[in-house]
């Protein structure tokens, strides 16, 4: 669906987006990550043909946007973080301006319009001016104009601002579902929201991709976390005598139990860690230890996240 390939934006010497590339499957969710002015913004913006690259090319559905920007930008629907609305104008009013400026057609508005308010619950509100409404309203409104027409391209900056609990859960919900028509980008700070709802994620570090992985990928992890009742000192050196151990890393203690974290052979990591615990935790008995827990690590994207954040000792954070 989109193919982005050397994408550079330049602001004068200031390089925003430097050589970016990634291509995105149809129906695929793809979370984009990163911290303030990593550049996340700017390439969505690209992406919609609202910028210009200053190098670099971008295909979406088979079509060059810079040739056919008008047809990618019909196939879109866009939610910036800062949604523009017109305060005096109602949400319907408003939604079926959008309507049109989207050129769906006019016998199609009427009902393109229903099924937006319908899929993000503003039926209550429809009719009330823009102005009067809530920050969470509002966002509604925002989104309802994004996917209005089951747009085949949705991108959304920041969906879940605004929202409470249950809103969110609405709007995992949405975008969840709009993935079986449509490809969908979100780029949100709450990386719990990425995790609940996205295939793959592509996070940018100053400008650049820093990774580009699936969940499960990202999830995947090479280490086992084990608890015996051997210090380091006495430990350590035996345990990566263990078959298929490449290093074991002293991690912590308590009382009698001391944490490690043991590195497999990236071969038997591929194959699956619960595979291979049973052999090292018997292995581990051999040597004469008190066992307390052995067990796969669980890599999170928020551990993930921080790990490429953290640069010369100060962690960025996710916006």
């Amino acid at each position: 669906m989109i193919n982005a390939k050397g994408l550079t934006k330049k602001y004068g010497d200031f390089t925003a987006v430097d050589s970016v590339s990634f291509d995105i499957a149809p129906g695929e969710i793809v979370g984009l990550l990163g911290h303030n002015g990593a550049g996340k913004t700017t390439i969505m913006r690209m992406l919609t043909g609202f910028l210009e690259p200053s190098a670099g090319s971008i295909r979406i559905a088979g079509m060059n946007i810079t040739e056919r920007r008008s047809d990618i930008q019909k196939k879109t629907g866009y939610l910036p973080e800062n949604c523009p609305l017109y305060p005096e104008m109602t949400a319907i009013d408003y939604l079926e301006y959008s309507a049109e400026l989207k050129s769906i057609p006019l016998k199609r508005i009427s009902g393109a319009v229903r099924d937006a308010i319908r899929r993000t619950e503003l039926g209550a509100k429809a009719g009330h001016p823009i102005h009067t409404l809530s920050r969470g309203y509002r966002q509604r409104v925002g989104v309802a104009q994004a996917i209005l027409g089951d747009p085949e391209l949705l991108i959304l900056d920041e969906p879940t601002n605004g929202l409470d609990p249950s809103q969110i859960q609405h709007m995992r919900t949405l975008i969840t579902g709009m993935g079986k028509n449509s490809t969908v980008i979100v780029s949100t700070h709450i990386l719990q929201e990425v995790q609940a709802i996205c295939d793959r994620v592509i996070i940018i570090l100053d400008g650049r991709v820093a990774l580009d992985d699936t969940m499960k990928g990202i999830q995947r992890s090479e280490r086992l976390l084990l608890s015996i009742d051997h210090g380091p000192e006495k430990a350590r050196g035996r345990l990566v005598e263990i078959k298929d151990v490449q290093k074991a890393e002293f991690l912590s203690a308590e009382g009698r139990q001391n944490h490690y974290a043991l590195t497999l052979e990236p071969a038997i990591a591929q194959d699956g860690l619960a595979a291979a615990t049973p052999g090292i935790a018997k292995a581990v008995l051999d040597l004469g230890y008190e066992l307390y827990a052995i067990h796969p690590e669980k890599r999170g994207l928020e551990s993930v996240f921080r790990e490429i954040n953290s640069t010369n000792g100060e962690t960025r954070h996710a916006s």
